[in-house]
């Protein structure tokens, strides 16, 4: 069967209850984070790297320790710290004695070399170190000493940083945040959710997984995505939602004109492609539709706007920017004269 084969409805229903199988067993893993479950769920699909943002013991690293169990993915763990090098992610080459007496190098993978990377805490890393990821997020290899080593598939990285403001950071540059599909914030939860942590589970720690996704389910996950439709004018809208946040582009919005110094890359347009099947395939829907595209819109778009000085003095956040883009993009795209509106299918002026 041709990958570029769209997927029936016969199809899609078993993939689907397979799919929101996991994100309910995230959810009772661990409690009150249904969104950012059902985000971290979508990247997975989309087969991106995601970051996550919180303050400490909000659940970050609980969350991908138990995603990585529950896809039945090699997992690795890289705590991040100023000292870090390179090489403690890479890995590197060791002279070692071999069993004939010859001394050889020989390479000694690094933590990378895995399905899933938790680089948690990135941000307290220097940005060098930080960096040295940037080969393994965009081309799933590493190359040390002229030789190209491919990673494991699939690969991802799901990291966690702490807010900036906090002490002891160092801001992620630009083209490793550019590699993340989604920057997700992940924050506390209501009285009732830690009621129930304390009450039920001893010393906050989450349950296991109460099963696993085999390696031929998770490609079937991955098959299905990749065949969910994706229509000119749903492309053509976010096209448009990306250039509109752009300054000085012919769509851009006034707001965007004063508030924002860089746009989103065309690694954005493509991300919320990729996503947007990810989300239309939970929903159930073999053909992407508008309601998908801004449902991912902010997760996706909320690291690459990046703000000017202005924004900061009048606490403009990107999201800010994001919801006016959603509300002033037209999804239709008909481009009609100032003072005429579609209401009730028809046109009014």
């Amino acid at each position: 069967m041709s990958r570029t084969e769209l997927i029936s409805p016969g199809e899609l229903q078993p993939v689907q209850e397979r799919a929101n199988r996991i994100l309910d067993e995230l959810d009772r893993i661990l409690l009150g984070h249904h969104e950012v479950h059902r985000l971290l769920l979508i990247g997975i699909l989309s087969r991106g790297h995601i970051l996550l943002e919180g303050l400490p013991g909000v659940g970050k690293t609980a969350l991908v320790k138990a995603l990585g169990t529950l896809l039945s993915l090699d997992f690795k763990r890289i705590q991040f710290t100023p000292d870090l090098l390179p090489s403690d992610i890479l890995g590197c080459n060791i002279l070692q004695m071999m069993p004939d007496g010859e001394r050889k190098m020989v390479f000694q993978p690094g933590a990378i070399f895995s399905n899933i990377l938790l680089a948690d805490e990135i941000n307290r890393a220097s940005p060098k170190t930080q960096s040295a990821m940037l080969e393994a997020m965009q081309e799933h290899a590493v190359t040390l000493l002229g030789e190209t080593r491919p990673l494991p598939e699939p690969f991802f990285v799901l990291a966690s940083q702490n807010p900036i403001e906090l002490e002891g950071t160092y801001p992620i540059p630009e083209a490793q945040l550019d590699r993340f599909l989604f920057k997700i914030a992940v924050g506390g939860v209501d009285a009732g959710v830690l009621t129930e942590i304390i009450a039920h589970r001893r010393r906050g720690e989450p349950p296991q997984p109460s099963f696993r996704v085999s390696r031929e389910e998770l490609a079937g996950l991955f098959d299905a995505m990749e065949r969910i439709h994706l229509s000119e004018p749903v492309a053509n809208y976010m096209a448009r939602l990306v250039a509109a946040g752009h300054p000085g582009s012919p769509g851009a919005l006034p707001e965007v004109e004063r508030f924002v110094t860089f746009g989103a890359s065309p690694r954005a347009a493509i991300a919320l492609a990729e996503s947007a099947r990810a989300a239309a395939l939970l929903a159930g829907r073999p053909s992407v539709g508008f309601e998908d595209v801004r449902s991912v819109a902010p997760a996706v778009l909320n690291h690459r706007l990046l703000l000017n000085y202005q924004a900061r003095l009048e606490k403009v956040t990107s999201f800010d920017l994001i919801d006016l883009l959603l509300d002033k993009v037209d999804p239709a795209g008909l481009d009609l004269p100032k003072g005429v509106s579609l209401e009730a299918g028809e046109v009014r002026a």
